[in-house]
């Protein structure tokens, strides 16, 4: 009985012990919940306008012969992966490495430090991730493509749902498709629209990777709040039931003694 009491007791500083961890981790993502949304918002709004504006262009009959605009019959695909940089955070990993089972084939290009280990790839962390990165990702991927090396680009992120609910994703970028009915004709364009399209394209990539990295962040810290919050639940419930063993332990390690108090004294 006492070795059970024993065992009881160290469950329970255990539990506890992983208790102060998760309730520690809730409230670190909770402190970057908002920085990291405002962050996804402005990312949103930048890539929106550049959207827009390749839309406009697309819209117009002599864009069809830039390169970005031109349909493949080839399935090289090139994908930007965007993970996490740490672990527990429910899914939220998983279901992108789940996702890229469908592209097997693919070129990778990892972001995240769990996709950068996942693809053998040098460590760069999603969280403060720079644009001048992202840039230098939008030039070699507009180079490939317009070169004729890759057929498809496109970003495995994650879509942020709300706070309790995100999912995995791919947005394909490039080609670009046609902006039907959204050509701007009161629009002027020097010297012509390709060369503005061509342009802007590398800008509109890398935008979009931007974008992307900041929502992917943003849905990893909520599901990390989430997931630690679901544990901190799970943690205060078996200490409670522990607990009741322990004392149900104590209370017969108490009325074994007294018997056999008892029993001694009576003979």
């Amino acid at each position: 009985m006492g070795a059970d009491i024993k065992q009881l007791r160290t469950r329970i500083k255990s539990v506890d012990s992983t208790l102060h961890l998760t309730k520690a981790m809730e409230l670190v993502a909770s402190s970057k919940i908002r920085k990291a949304t405002d962050a996804m918002q402005k990312g949103k709004e930048y890539s929106a306008a550049l959207e827009e504006c390749a839309a406009q262009l697309a819209g117009f009959e002599e864009c069809k012969r830039s390169p970005y605009m031109a349909k493949r019959e080839g399935d090289r695909t090139c994908l930007v992966v965007i993970a996490g940089d740490r672990g527990l955070a429910g899914g939220y990993n998983a279901n992108i490495f789940r996702l890229m089972r469908e592209y097997t084939d693919a070129e990778i290009i990892p972001i995240g430090k769990r996709a950068c280990e996942r693809y053998g790839k040098e460590t760069v962390n999603a969280e403060g991730y720079p644009f001048a990165r992202a840039r230098e990702i939008a030039l070699k991927v507009c180079s490939d493509f317009a070169e004729g090396k890759i057929d498809r680009f496109g970003i495995v992120c994650t879509e942020y749902r709300s706070l309790i609910s995100q999912e995995a994703t791919v947005k394909w970028v490039l080609p670009l498709a046609a902006g039907e009915g959204k050509s701007a004709s009161c629009a002027l364009f020097e010297p012509d629209e390709v060369t503005v399209l061509n342009a802007l394209i590398p800008e509109y990539v890398a935008g979009m990777i931007m974008s992307a990295v900041k929502e992917s962040f943003a849905c990893e810290v909520a599901a990390r709040r989430v997931a630690m919050d679901s544990a901190g639940k799970n943690a205060r419930e078996m200490i409670d039931r522990l607990g009741l063993e322990y004392n149900r332990a104590r209370q017969g390690a108490i009325t074994q003694e007294i018997t056999e108090i008892v029993a001694g004294s009576g003979l």
